[in-house]
């Protein structure tokens, strides 16, 4: 059975938390190493992290499947890579129990043929065992309008698009009913100022401002810049001033509170700077934030995850800045949204056009988010 590790600090060359993949022998699997290598390390920063540790996992997926068909891996071809797809489409998740999203079947096989491309490249197969076909697609943008062509593999299985919708005024009441403080002020800076899971994980006590120096009718909307950001490049957000009061709340009365507990039952304890402590003082990961969202919206009775919440707030962005351009024609709502949602291609930030279309009744009543009037007060 293949296994996978993570490289501990100190490793010489090595990233921390870099995937080693491990064959039945415990062996390195060489050309997955060398492969996730090249785009951790060659590649710059900006493959590092959780792009190689997905890569990571897919392929430990991958070469964990041929070892269990006795297979080895310079002999799949296109059908062995087809019946892999079959396999996830037919049979549910080891893991969760659930059907596999086909996102995410699709994103495992692309990962495949990438590492057999790059395969072939470094003269370690013949060729790739996937053929390509053109796909073309409608590009948005002032350096990619119009028609673009791309070779797609054929391996990929159709998915009908499931665009993002904005969560309700009850929906959110419901959702924060469930919420303990931690997990709550996460939530609120996702859907007041639309940070991603890591970026949550990622906020510190020193990037937040004093409020008591901010005019509320000047400044309703605080700039905070974040160090810690989907592929490191810095960005700053602009949560709503009442969020800003919320999270020194937070600092001083529950986090605070979390810290003298975890010194009484460690003497040697040092707090971290990291803003979100679970309970014995220890920064928040991302898998139990997560954790924490999916619980919350399954005792709620809502559909949806943490990223909803960052939907939500693009939704309404988008459609205050729509109203913002009619009065400001050299305002261009959708730059102004990629920027804050620090999206790499507008092509990205285009969906919410079509969402604030299709959802448009909803979204009457979700411009207040932006101001956090939305967020229930607890008790």
């Amino acid at each position: 059975m293949v296994s996978i590790i993570r490289a501990t600090p100190g490793e010489t060359g090595i990233p921390e938390g870099f995937p080693i993949l491990l064959d039945a022998d415990m062996a390195i699997i060489e050309p997955a190493f060398a492969w996730l290598m090249e785009h951790a390390v060659v590649r710059g920063r900006s493959r590092a992290g959780d792009t190689v540790r997905t890569y990571g996992e897919h392929l430990y997926d991958w070469f964990d499947s041929l070892e269990q068909s006795n297979r080895g891996w310079r002999d799949a071809n296109e059908g062995v890579i087809a019946a892999y797809r079959n396999r996830m489409l037919e049979a549910p998740s080891p893991h969760t129990g659930r059907p596999y999203a086909r996102s995410t079947i699709n994103a495992r096989v692309s990962t495949v043929c990438r590492f057999y491309d790059w395969a072939r490249d470094h003269d370690l197969v013949a060729a790739s065992p996937v053929r390509r076909v053109e796909q073309i697609t409608l590009g948005i943008g002032e350096h990619q309008s119009g028609l673009l062509r791309s070779a797609v593999n054929r391996l990929t299985v159709r998915s009908a698009e499931r665009l993002p919708r904005p969560l309700r005024r009850d929906e959110l009441a419901s959702l924060f009913k469930q919420l303990d403080p931690t997990a709550r002020l996460a939530a609120e800076w996702a859907l007041t100022a639309g940070l991603r899971r890591k970026e949550l994980c990622g906020l510190s006590v020193g990037l937040i401002p004093d409020s008591f120096a901010i005019d509320p009718e000047s400044q309703p909307l605080v700039g905070v810049p974040l160090t810690i950001t989907k592929g490191s490049k810095p960005r700053t957000v602009y949560p709503p001033l009442r969020l800003i009061d919320r999270t020194n709340w937070y600092i001083g009365e529950v986090r605070s509170a979390i810290v003298r507990r975890a010194r009484s039952t460690h003497p040697g304890y040092r707090a971290l700077d990291n803003l979100l402590l679970n309970a014995h003082g220890v920064p928040l990961s991302r898998a139990r934030l997560t954790a924490k969202l999916a619980a919350a919206f399954a005792a709620a009775g809502i559909d949806g995850t943490l990223h909803w919440l960052r939907h939500t707030f693009a939704m309404s962005m988008l459609v205050r800045l729509q109203h913002q351009a009619r009065s400001n024609p050299d305002l261009n709502p959708l730059k102004v949204l990629q920027v804050l949602m620090g999206h790499a291609s507008i092509n990205t930030t285009a969906i919410y056009l079509r969402c604030v279309e299709l959802h448009e009744r909803d979204l009457a009543e979700s411009l207040s988010f932006l101001y956090g009037e939305v967020i229930p007060d607890e008790g």
